[in-house]
């Protein structure tokens, strides 16, 4: 029970603090309503599913490579920056807080920048190479490698908790705000992924002048 309980905390870990995933939660849930922010979580989510079962099954050492980490991090780059300018530019269209959206091709749309922003995070990546190969690596010692992937797999209770705790917060607290303060998230949420954007284009000019 203690390892499993470690796994959830773990997840909760990986997934409180504020980041490109929960700045996207909020902007998407203050337009559109719980669905969509809950879509963006579950998106997030898939990528660390794909990583959690590369590091399982010793895939994830290629992305130690210099040429992959640069390839992530221009990646990584174009789409926040794709997602941020996405985000001001959606900031200037009328929304009715009162009614969330039908479910459309916009939920898809979630989903997919969820699983783009997550899977083309280094950092995320580096997460789960660094910490989760770790104590992956002690868990296969204590419970067996049979059990590992199992217990493992509770680093996911941790991240649905965080993320329906961001999702309803963001869709009731959606009702007592009026349009112009919606408009201002958005653009401040727009201009915050297009800063994380900046940096991973910081850290791949730098893996340039490394690699050079």
């Amino acid at each position: 029970m203690g390892t499993f309980l470690s796994f959830v905390l773990l997840g909760l870990s990986l997934s409180v603090p504020i980041g490109a995933i929960t700045i996207e939660m909020i902007k998407r849930g203050m337009k559109h309503g719980f669905t969509h922010s809950w879509l963006v979580g579950i998106g997030g989510m898939s990528a660390d599913v794909v990583l959690m079962f590369l590091i399982y099954f010793g895939v994830a050492s290629v992305l130690t490579y210099p040429l992959a980490k640069l390839i992530l991090w221009v990646a990584g780059f174009f789409v926040l920056l794709y997602l941020g300018y996405e985000s001001i530019k959606e900031a200037f269209k009328d929304v009715d807080v009162a009614v969330q959206s039908k479910l459309d091709s916009k939920t898809s749309k979630a989903f997919f920048s969820g699983f783009l922003i997550a899977i083309s995070n280094p950092q995320n990546i580096i997460f789960w190479i660094g910490i989760y190969g770790s104590v992956l690596a002690s868990t296969v010692e204590s419970v067996g490698e049979g059990n590992a992937l199992l217990y493992s797999s509770a680093i996911f209770i941790g991240i649905i908790v965080w993320d329906l705790f961001v999702s309803i917060s963001v869709h009731y607290g959606r009702k007592f705000i009026n349009q112009k303060y919606m408009k201002w998230v958005s653009v401040s949420a727009g201009f915050a992924l297009i800063g994380f954007g900046a940096f991973f284009g910081f850290r791949a000019i730098e893996s340039v002048i490394h690699m050079l």
